[in-house]
């Protein structure tokens, strides 16, 4: 890390091409929601338990199990991050992480980073525009060690409880929850230069992620210039 633990009380960690990588969610979790869909509609669209799921979409896509799938299909394919599909992208992935089907790829340094932290004293919380179930199902499923890491996470965020990612009252919400600890105390990371200026326009400290995978930072951008690579002391 550029800087050492002993600065902050509270690290907030993004996931998508922070934690694990881009593929993995564009290459295996979409995927494998599209494809587990038509079977979870044809078999739950009347029940009680998917109703929650089906009623948070906008009316004209509820009343057609047609349509409905077609607009999943739709905000996919234009990664749009509403939170009604984040929800519903949660439910299909459930089967595939407690099947054993799926399991999240953590860089490597994740798992003794979180720990590490832990184990000091200091507080680990996820913000991802994934909902805070897919977040846990994440988590509960990893390839590291220990496999389930949510005993190691204090709080969870999404668009839901704190709002859009890029916009600077969503990380004043996250800091009004723990009043007691000063923005200053906070670390934010994240792939995301518009991420990252958001929460440090919060008063948040934050750096960039650059990870295997990602979009190259634009060079001239002044957030590039403190960017890590691994949550680590030869981080560069």
């Amino acid at each position: 890390m550029a800087a050492g633990l002993a600065e902050f009380d509270v690290v907030l960690l993004d996931i998508e091409g922070t934690v694990c990588p881009i593929s993995f969610v564009k290459d295996v979790l979409f995927p494998y929601a599209l494809d587990a869909l038509p079977k979870v509609l044809d078999e739950q669209w009347d029940s009680p338990s998917f109703s929650q799921y089906r009623d948070a979409f906008p009316e004209e896509y509820r009343r057609s199990r047609d349509a409905f799938e077609a607009h999943v299909r739709d905000l996919v394919a234009r990664d749009v991050k509403a939170s009604y599909l984040k929800a519903l992208q949660g439910h299909l992935w459930e089967h595939g992480y407690e099947s054993g089907e799926i399991k999240a790829p953590l860089f490597p340094d994740v798992a003794p980073f979180v720990t590490e932290t832990h184990s000091s004293g200091k507080k680990v919380m996820i913000y991802s525009s994934g909902s805070v179930p897919a977040q846990k199902l994440l988590f509960g499923h990893t390839d590291a060690e220990p496999a389930d890491m949510r005993p190691l996470i204090s709080d969870w965020f999404d668009t839901v409880n704190a709002g859009p990612k890029n916009n600077v009252a969503s990380y004043k919400t996250i800091l009004s929850k723990y009043p007691d600890i000063r923005p200053a105390r906070w670390l934010f990371l994240s792939d995301n230069l518009k991420e990252v200026d958001a929460a440090l326009t919060a008063g948040m400290r934050s750096v960039p992620v650059v990870r295997p995978g990602n979009e190259p930072l634009p060079e001239d951008h002044p957030l590039s210039t403190v960017a890590i690579t691994h949550f680590g002391p030869k981080s560069t």
